[in-house]
């Protein structure tokens, strides 16, 4: 590749650290950007602290490339912040990351680099992008271990033309021997985990604060509709729960299903948590030609229903542009409301959504 200019998303961590070590020593351009995503005392230990970029800037000064911060502050709070708390007040299990890969870093922080007059945004995610007669597949990274695609499929022809996934090629081990090579200063620091914006990297302590959140305790039931035990808020279980449920029934009892409206927690058998059908909303494809020519009827893709779950056989028949029912060859344990269900054929990522409900 010839010299380009390109602006590396740096978090402080190992990943965006050693893109950018990576692209300097080829010889291109590198400008690193830090979002700032919260006032820094909401985010005190989480990966969008005042530590971590402190943390970048420290590094950026080492490789040797400039460093700027953009506040998004507003930004994220509209977009990731507020749906989250709608979400868990909906009974559904959300995924911050999506909507902020999609709303602030893929489209604010894009555009903020191609204003700079940069020809890519680089970032640390462990995925792969190839390009054949101008089309753009997402594939998945070389590490199974460590890929990101999950977190990834709404991004487009456009994102995909303009972003750059260096480490997919790589696996984490080799990340962290470049890193060490570079001689740089997050080579030993541990990944984040958790939710980045909950202080405590607990998420109930964070609905808790939230003034607009309102506990409200209800009913804990059985398939049959007998009432166990009540709850101070929907907002603490998930589907396939079976810790701190509050109830003792002499056997193992796993959250079914979640009914908001009637402020109820169903709970019930292992076996009852299997099903293979579920309505997706809002969904995305990378090639946007799957919105008409590609899909008639149907269209069959290996499906994950959660990051760390194996895909699994299934059918997407279109309701909508938007709207698809899918129905899986074999029944999948604990569908959650909230979460993604991303498609798949081979390595490559055809698109996905999110899963409105089981039916």
């Amino acid at each position: 590749m010839t010299k380009k200019k390109i602006v590396v998303a740096m978090s402080g961590g190992v990943d965006s650290t050693t893109v950018a070590a990576m692209l300097k020593r080829e010889g291109h351009e590198v400008i690193g950007i830090t979002m700032q995503l919260l006032d820094y005392t909401d985010a005190e230990g989480g990966c969008c602290s005042f530590d971590h970029v402190v943390d970048a800037r420290r590094t950026s000064e080492q490789i040797g490339i400039p460093h700027y911060v953009v506040n998004f502050t507003d930004e994220f709070k509209e977009y990731v912040l507020t749906d989250y708390v709608s979400q868990y007040e909906s009974g559904k299990t959300p995924i911050p990351c999506i909507p902020c890969n999609q709303f602030v870093k893929f489209d604010l922080l894009l555009k903020r680099a191609l204003e700079l007059g940069a020809d890519y945004l680089a970032t640390g995610h462990y995925a792969r992008i190839e390009e054949e007669n101008s089309i753009y597949t997402l594939r998945k990274a070389h590490d199974e271990s460590k890929d990101q695609t999950y977190f990834l499929y709404t991004l487009g022809q456009h994102e995909l033309s303009k972003l750059m996934f260096p480490l997919g090629d790589l696996t984490k081990v080799q990340v962290r021997e470049l890193a060490r090579e570079f001689k740089l200063r997050p080579a030993e620091k541990p990944d984040s985990t958790g939710v980045c914006f909950a202080p405590t990297g607990n998420y109930r302590d964070y609905l808790k604060a939230r003034s607009e959140f309102k506990e409200s305790e209800g009913e804990i039931v059985n398939t049959e509709g007998e009432v166990l035990g009540t709850h101070k808020g929907v907002f603490s279980y998930t589907v396939g729960q079976r810790r701190g449920l509050g109830i003792a029934t002499g056997k193992p009892m796993y959250v079914t299903r979640i009914e908001p409206g009637d402020n109820r927690v169903v709970v019930g058998d292992d076996n009852v948590l299997y099903r293979d059908k579920l309505i997706a909303k809002n969904l995305s494809w990378v090639d946007n030609s799957y919105n008409t020519n590609k899909i008639s009827a149907t269209l069959k893709v290996n499906a994950k229903i959660r990051y760390r779950h194996s895909a699994s056989e299934a059918t997407v028949t279109m309701r909508s542009h938007t709207d698809a029912v899918v129905e899986f060859t074999d029944r999948q344990r604990a569908i959650t409301p909230g979460q993604a269900i991303v498609f798949y054929q081979g390595e490559e990522v055809l698109g996905g959504g999110s899963i409105d409900r089981v039916i």
